[in-house]
């Protein structure tokens, strides 16, 4: 009697731990049946924004009459911007850097014997800030006309900027939102299965590029700031449970 209670109480817990075994396997069987898709939103816009910089610069071998000329300078360059439609207030003069310029000397025998005064580098740098894109990038352009009244500048490629990129951030995850779901509705639907609940979401990097540009997309996410017409792109990475 005790040896059949035995093998009565084995039977039982096999049946048992096949049942769990079973249950468990079902579970995981189903935790499994998702369907995970990327959902792409793309869209091109134009800057809002443009920031300007350059840098007056003029050589002297006297640094009282070279700061006199670079003031001259930068009252011609004040004027130039100004009429073509620029505020004043909107250019922004930075101090003036003097650089004491040398040259290496040598001996006869060709050794280094120490160095030469030349004269000194004065420079001054500024930049502008506007909405007005079009007036600013147009200057941006012409202001090497200036060297035939003998001002010495350096005109640096504006970069452009967008003050709305929120909005477009958000609009982009809703775009890439709906394409995910559309892809997976597809893949369901040719598998004869409907898709369900969200499972988990993972947004990918925000990437801005120039328009028409072959730039490569960085891992940590791009930011084009020299090209005027640009694109913006999301990913999301969904994960749907299958119905």
């Amino acid at each position: 009697m005790k040896a059949n209670s035995k093998y009565i109480i084995i039977g039982v817990a096999i049946i048992l731990s096949a049942w769990l075994l079973g249950r468990a396997y079902t579970y995981k069987f189903r935790s499994q049946d998702t369907i995970v898709v990327t959902g792409l939103g793309e869209t091109e816009f134009s800057s809002d924004l443009i920031v300007w910089n350059g840098e007056i610069v003029y050589e002297t071998l006297d640094v009282a009459s070279g700061y006199a000329q670079l003031e001259r300078n930068k009252l011609k360059v004040q004027e130039f911007i100004t009429s073509r439609g620029v505020k004043a207030e909107q250019i922004v003069f930075k101090f003036v850097n003097v650089y004491k310029q040398t040259e290496p000397v040598y001996n006869a025998s060709g050794n280094y014997a120490g160095q030469r005064f030349t004269g000194y580098r004065l420079s001054q740098g500024f930049s502008i800030e506007s909405s007005e894109v079009d007036k600013v990038e147009n200057i941006s352009r012409e202001i090497s006309s200036l060297i035939a009244q003998g001002v010495s500048i350096d005109a640096y490629q504006p970069s452009y900027y967008y003050t709305k990129l929120d909005d477009v951030k958000l609009s982009l995850i809703e775009r890439a939102s709906a394409d995910a779901r559309a892809r997976a509705e597809k893949i369901a639907e040719n598998a004869g299965a409907a898709i369900g609940r969200v499972a988990s979401a993972k947004m990918g990097v925000f990437q801005i590029t120039g328009a028409n540009s072959n730039e490569e997309f960085s891992a940590g996410g791009s930011f084009n700031t020299s090209s005027r017409q640009k694109k913006a792109r999301i990913t999301m990475r969904v994960e749907y449970r299958v119905k």
